[in-house]
């Protein structure tokens, strides 16, 4: 890979994402030093995680680097999501309007509640017996 790259951090629940494109590539995509079909084998997550570069059309231009870790596959694919689209926004600050408009350059913001004392859960209270 070239040595000119643009990085983006992306975040969903407890995973963190580091992505760098790097310009002029053929489409090959990275995650974790794993080709990205490996290790997001479950229908959806690659094309979910590679939309910014769907939504552009752009899928065969870049190179893909992804370092990922903590939390779950979804959060995983959602955080790489997030990343790739703020590293495609470093290379063209044009491009920020047509992600906003898709969706991809916000970060959600749901994480799993915190457990509270005498509850089972977050919310989940034991069961009321009278006797």
């Amino acid at each position: 890979m070239s040595t000119q790259y643009y990085e983006g951090i992306g975040r969903r629940k407890t995973a963190t994402a580091r992505v760098r494109i790097y310009p002029n590539g053929s489409g090959n995509v990275i995650i974790n030093d794993k080709p990205a079909e490996e290790y997001l084998p479950r229908e959806g997550d690659l094309d979910h995680a590679l939309s910014p570069l769907r939504t552009l059309g752009q899928e065969k231009l870049y190179n893909v680097s992804v370092h990922v870790k903590g939390g779950g596959i979804t959060g995983q694919a959602d955080a790489i999501r997030l990343g790739l689209a703020r590293a495609l926004v470093k290379l063209d600050p044009d491009l920020r309007t047509i992600l906003r408009q898709h969706d991809l350059m916000t970060r959600d913001p749901r994480v799993k509640e915190r457990k509270k004392p005498g509850l089972k859960r977050a919310r989940k209270a034991p069961t009321y017996t009278k006797r």
